[in-house]
């Protein structure tokens, strides 16, 4: 199963974090932005080109000690064409180093819409008589909100190619208690949502006691993520709102099942942009920055919740 994959690079690794790659032409180091424009010019390709760079020295940098890492496809969208490229080649090369891939773009809608998303992801299309994997990451960020419609088509998916799901619950957001903490009855919207996937990820539960529709927790809402893992025992969360957001291993602590297990922790600008807090503050140590501020989050959460 896909998810017992994720734990246990988890466990060999001993380290329940993922790095977020979401880059920004301002979080480039200036040399690698230069080195491509140099080539391409102010162009929105020099920009995909050096993402792509970017990205595959934080990847040989951080392999050894990260289990999985987590592009979120709105920083490549916003560069057109040429940025979806880089984000395509930047699942490649991730899975090339044994990294597992969680593609952060929480798609969804119903029917045919919906299965189009999660074949272009996850699985696989066909021209002529020959198939192609368009994206083929691990795991997918998906919108729930739609209900059960809106998440069959990827299942179907996860089923056939063993993929992954991540749906959104319990979000990091200041707003998101605007919706998702209305009530329904006894419960809460986030709540009815939780056990939703609990239902529909019955029939995908791996070894590793947790199935392959996992639910996006926030670390922010410590108190609600603590209700959440206590009521759904087979759902692995993928836990945003550390660091930048104001989380820290406290917050992220309740997410956790016994012995470290079935969550894993997300960090994005802290690791990617550690090489402005450097001493050189120019870029040129960007994979130590960036290896130095994975450690410290490693140890950090390791501290409080073990693996």
């Amino acid at each position: 199963m896909s998810i017992d994959r994720l734990q246990q690079l988890i466990i060999e690794k001993k380290n329940p974090t993922v790095v977020g790659l979401d880059p920004r032409p301002e979080y480039i180091p200036p040399h690698i932005l230069a080195e491509h424009m140099a080539q391409k010019g102010e162009t929105l390709e020099a920009a995909a080109d050096a993402f792509y760079a970017f990205n595959c020295g934080l990847i040989d940098t951080l392999a050894d000690i990260v289990p999985a890492v987590k592009p979120q496809s709105a920083y490549y969208e916003l560069l057109g064409p040429a940025g979806v490229v880089a984000l395509h080649n930047t699942v490649a090369y991730a899975k090339s180093k044994g990294l597992y891939v969680i593609l952060d773009g929480k798609r969804n809608d119903i029917g045919s819409t919906a299965a189009a998303y999660s074949d272009a992801y996850l699985g696989r299309v066909t021209v002529g008589n020959t198939t192609y994997a368009p994206f083929d990451a691990d795991s997918l960020t998906v919108n729930a909100y739609l209900g059960s419609d809106g998440l069959r088509p990827f299942l179907e998916t996860c089923k056939t190619f063993d993929k992954s799901i991540f749906a959104l619950v319990k979000t990091s957001n200041p707003s998101s208690g605007e919706l998702q903490d209305l009530r329904i009855g006894d419960s809460t919207l986030y709540t009815v949502v939780g056990d939703l996937l609990d239902h529909l990820g019955q029939d995908s539960i791996g070894i590793c006691g947790y199935s392959n529709l996992g639910a996006v927790v926030g670390a922010t809402y410590p108190a609600e993520a603590k209700a959440l893992r206590e009521r759904l025992p087979h759902t692995f969360f993928l836990v945003p709102g550390y660091g930048a957001q104001g989380g820290g291993a406290a917050d992220v602590a309740p997410c956790f099942a016994e012995g470290g297990r079935g969550a894993v922790v997300n960090s994005s600008r802290a690791i990617m942009c550690a090489w402005k807090k450097t001493t050189t503050g120019d870029g040129s140590d960007y994979q130590e920055a960036a290896r130095a501020e994975a450690v410290r989050m490693q140890q950090d959460i390791a501290g409080v919740v073990g693996v």
